[in-house]
């Protein structure tokens, strides 16, 4: 593959902001240049950058957005630098236009941008849909982006209420008698949404908004007999319920509600035998008007680097473990025809 060359200039000349990008020992630097097979060499405000040309114009685009990020005079930090390398991948990969950048999510600790085309769609569908399901692996931004807009439409006054609401299912674990009341005995199940509440809204709103009961958490089996208007409803792991659950589920859905249902059908923790409601639900609703659903991949995955290839390997594990059971099927029916 032919090596491109490129010299990026970046402006304005600004000692302290450059050093932020560059990192410690160059570290941001170093993290570009592995994930994206590139050389950089820097020398004041201009970067040279070598490698194929997809990569070098990824590199390009991944600099300047971070060294935008430095204005704010906040320290970067690797995350950050993943983050963007991912963003600018997956515009590279779709060829996502400069349109959609504008979308964000507001909420009192910070803005929150959809990253890559799914998480785009899926942040569309929950603003127009009255009901929405995410479905794909850990990592994807299914739970976060859902509290983000329901965190939104709460401030602004689109809805009453926030629900949150999970089904109560161990994964894998037998936990045993758990003490305290309802909402002691739900808190370990629900800690994800508890924990992006608190970096949207911080500890304390979210403690007296849930004594005001304006944010309610539940187990599912609670749902049963009630009708839930103007309110903006997450169901979590959805997986995780029987096809009469999510039925009982959906129909909870009242007047100026909206409803966000998130799930990976690859993480079951039903008994054996028992159809996920996650599964059937998808292939009964799927063309109705105002359900969308947004399906994500190991492509999609936010979180550590390492967590995308860890996805990956299963898929691929998956789908060798298929190919090799339809082998062997296969041979056995030959076996058997002759």
């Amino acid at each position: 593959m032919a090596t491109h060359s490129q010299s990026l200039t970046l402006v304005p000349d600004n000692a302290q902001r450059l050093s932020n990008l560059c990192g410690r020992l160059d570290e941001h630097i170093h993290q570009i240049e592995s994930s994206l097979a590139l050389k950089i060499q820097a020398r004041g405000n201009v970067f040279q950058l070598s490698g194929s040309e997809a990569t070098v114009a990824v590199g390009s685009h991944v600099l300047e957005s971070l060294y935008s990020a430095t204005s704010h005079g906040n320290a970067l930090s690797p995350n950050q630098v993943h983050l963007a390398l991912r963003e600018a991948q997956l515009s590279a990969i779709e060829g996502l236009e400069d349109e959609d950048d504008g979308q964000l999510i507001k909420t009192p600790k910070s803005s929150i941008k959809p990253r890559g085309k799914h998480q785009k769609h899926y942040v569309r569908g929950i603003q127009c849909n009255d009901i929405n399901f995410g479905i794909g692996p850990a990592g994807t931004g299914k739970t976060y982006l859902a509290v983000a807009c329901a965190v939104e439409a709460l401030l602004e006054e689109q809805v009453n209420r926030l629900l949150l609401v999970r089904p109560a299912v161990e994964a894998g674990e037998k936990l045993g008698f758990l003490p305290g009341d309802l909402a002691q005995k739900i808190d370990p199940y629900l800690r994800p949404l508890y924990d992006a509440l608190y970096e949207m809204l911080g500890f304390e709103k979210v403690g007296r908004l849930i004594e005001r009961n304006v944010i309610e958490v539940a187990p599912l089996a609670y749902m049963r007999g009630r009708t839930l208007n103007n309110s903006f409803i997450i169901l979590d792991e959805s997986q995780n319920t029987t096809s009469a659950q999510m039925k009982m589920f959906l129909t909870r859905i009242g007047f100026g509600s909206t409803a966000v249902i998130t799930g990976d059908v690859t993480q079951i923790d039903l008994p054996k035998g028992t159809r996920s409601g996650l599964v059937h639900v998808s292939k009964v609703l799927k063309g109705i008007d105002a359900i969308g659903f947004t399906y994500f991949n190991a492509k999609d995955v936010v979180r550590h680097r390492l967590v995308q290839k860890i996805v990956e390997a299963y898929d691929e594990f998956d789908r060798s473990s298929v190919s090799q059971i339809s082998g062997q099927e296969a041979s056995q029916f030959n076996e058997r025809d002759s």
